[in-house]
């Protein structure tokens, strides 16, 4: 099988106006790159623009350096936001986890598989029960209990892990502490969570008994960038599926386990593969 190509990646966003599109291409002509796939988004609410765009870079005549510059200068002009990314800069998930282990599980094999779109090189926990699962998979597993009296000790623990290891998100894998304001504002825009409901309904520790009591025929999980307005984050995949009133509140659990590691799993995915951006309170998901 031949190698893929190197792959370069632009995200941009800002104002609307005319030619952006054209500009944008025509950049990436003018220098001999093959445009691989491109997908642009006007948001008629604000009249701002989004794009994705990545072409082989493989035989581009600019080198990065001068490929960055150019990009730089044409986003000033036009009054875009732009982010350049190369295929071959893998970036790395670090996954906190409790006691719950099945969207750890799915994150690991995801990425064992070589379908996540970048590495996991560590998982925090505040228990050690999940440790033989990260070892099955030969990730580095680090137990940093929380001592409620002097929290910011545990998360300046962890951020020295996240440095030592490189990491560039955090995925809070069914991660059982409320992490501090500080530490949401470090991460802000990679940050990422599961809520076992279709947000904003029937949030706590009981979402799925709420649901049952409630007669609801749908049950959801929601996946979402972490802020500090608790679980009030931008939305970056959902799903649902069916329930019944046959259905105890233990198949309700099993049906939301199902729907967290498929919702959490994706969301992830497309933020390695650089196909997110956030507007305000929204994101933008390009397919």
């Amino acid at each position: 099988m031949a190698d893929a190509p190197l792959r370069a990646t632009l995200l941009v966003s800002g104002p609307d106006r005319p030619g952006l599109v054209a500009r944008l291409t025509d950049l990436v002509y003018r220098n001999d790159g093959d445009i691989l796939s491109a997908d642009h988004h006007f948001e008629r609410e604000t009249g701002l623009f989004f794009m994705r765009l990545v072409w082989d870079a493989g035989r581009f005549r600019l080198d990065r350096k001068a490929t960055a510059a150019e990009i730089a200068g044409l986003a000033r002009q036009l009054g875009l936001a732009s982010e350049l990314t190369y295929s071959d800069v893998v970036q790395r998930a670090g996954v906190f986890a409790s006691r719950t282990p099945h969207c750890l599980y799915d994150l690991l094999l995801t990425w064992q598989l070589g379908e996540l779109g970048g590495d996991i090189g560590l998982v925090v926990s505040n228990h050690g029960s999940l440790e033989p699962v990260a070892r099955h998979f030969g990730v580095r597993y680090e137990v940093t209990e929380t001592d409620p009296a002097d929290r910011a000790a545990t998360e300046e623990r962890q951020q020295a892990l996240l440095e030592e290891q490189r990491i560039d998100v955090v995925v809070l894998a069914r991660y059982m502490q409320v992490l501090s304001p500080a530490f949401v504002e470090r991460w802000k825009g990679r940050l990422i969570n599961i809520h076992h409901s279709f947000l904003p309904a029937f949030v706590g520790a009981q979402a799925y008994r709420q649901a049952k009591e409630r007669g609801v025929k749908m049950i959801g999980a929601t996946a979402h960038y972490v802020t500090t307005e608790l679980d009030q984050g931008p939305i970056i995949e959902q799903d649902v599926v069916r329930v019944s009133h046959q259905d105890e509140v233990e198949d309700y659990v099993r049906k939301g386990r199902d729907l967290e590691r498929e919702v959490l799993t994706r969301a992830v995915r497309w933020h390695l593969e650089r196909r997110v951006l956030v507007s305000g309170d929204r994101t933008i998901v390009f397919a």
